[in-house]
């Protein structure tokens, strides 16, 4: 583990939530998807932009990874639900809802997205810039972003749709998160506008590859294997479903190369410091 990671990790872990009520389960339920680990790759994107420009800041933008950490988790409590993918594993442990109960399950994702805003909202950082993470978060996590994504890949169940909806998807569903989470990085460390949009762009492909990466596992490893429930996707419209798995090999390889090439593009600091991050990630369907 490197250094950022353990940074981030231990201070998630001093910092876990609490219900501060006489339920007997909710706290533990609560804290459970976050104890289960992760690869924390949203908040290691946000802390890496941070880094390479404004290093003082990293403990400053801690509050704000870990809100992107509970956004991210809370999607996943959700998506893992009896009407959703009704998945058994995640992470490696049982699912919340399968542990406890599907309506702890409903309320510990309630939980944590709101809370993601709280610890935005409280970071040592000026208003302003608050103001514009909170934007970007909300923006990218809600209703035109990640929200409206799992809709269309809910309703569409059985349904198949064509490569540029599938696409739509899933930038919606998946990217439009990392890429938030390379923005908020630039925007704490206060890179120029260009750069914040070139790092979001760059963050949109890079989600994009990182699903059709999830639909090849999906497809070729075993639940043990993934640390999540795999052989899912039957009914979804997913990039192997599509493609084949020839196909989503393929596209996923043209992928890599466009992500590799923005890397090489980007400027000195901030390519060294996403390197490290992101090049153990960007060939991983190989």
């Amino acid at each position: 583990m490197n250094k950022l990671l353990k940074r981030f990790e231990d201070y998630l872990m001093d910092n876990l939530p609490t219900s501060q009520t006489f339920h007997p389960i909710f706290e533990d339920a609560l804290q459970m998807m976050l104890k289960a680990g992760g690869k924390r790759f949203r908040p290691m994107l946000l802390l890496s932009v941070v880094k390479s420009n404004k290093s003082l800041l990293i403990d400053n933008a801690l509050d704000v990874a870990l809100g992107i950490e509970y956004l991210h988790t809370y999607s996943l409590v959700h998506d893992d639900l009896p009407s959703m993918d009704n998945a058994d594993l995640r992470r490696g442990f049982e699912t919340i809802h399968k542990k406890y109960d599907e309506v702890t399950a409903i309320l510990v994702g309630d939980a944590l997205n709101t809370h993601a805003f709280n610890l935005i909202a409280n970071a040592s950082l000026s208003n302003d810039i608050k103001i514009a993470l909170i934007k970007t978060l909300s923006s990218d996590g809600g209703i035109n972003g990640m929200i409206i994504g799992q809709a269309i890949d809910c309703y569409f169940e059985n349904q198949k749709l064509e490569l540029n909806q599938l696409e739509y998807l899933h930038i919606h569903k998946t990217a439009k998160l990392i890429a938030a989470s390379l923005k908020m990085g630039a925007i704490i460390s206060e890179y120029d506008l260009d750069t914040q949009n070139k790092l979001y762009d760059f963050g949109i492909d890079l989600g994009l590859l990182f699903q059709i990466q999830d639909d090849i596992i999906d497809e070729t490893q075993s639940d043990e294997e993934a640390g999540k429930t795999t052989a899912n996707d039957s009914a979804k419209n997913s990039f192997v479903n599509l493609l084949g798995l020839d196909g989503a090999i393929n596209a996923a390889n043209e992928l890599a190369n466009k992500c590799i090439d923005t890397l090489n593009s980007l400027d000195e600091n901030l390519k060294n410091s996403l390197e490290e991050l992101l090049l153990k990630y960007i060939n991983r369907h190989k």
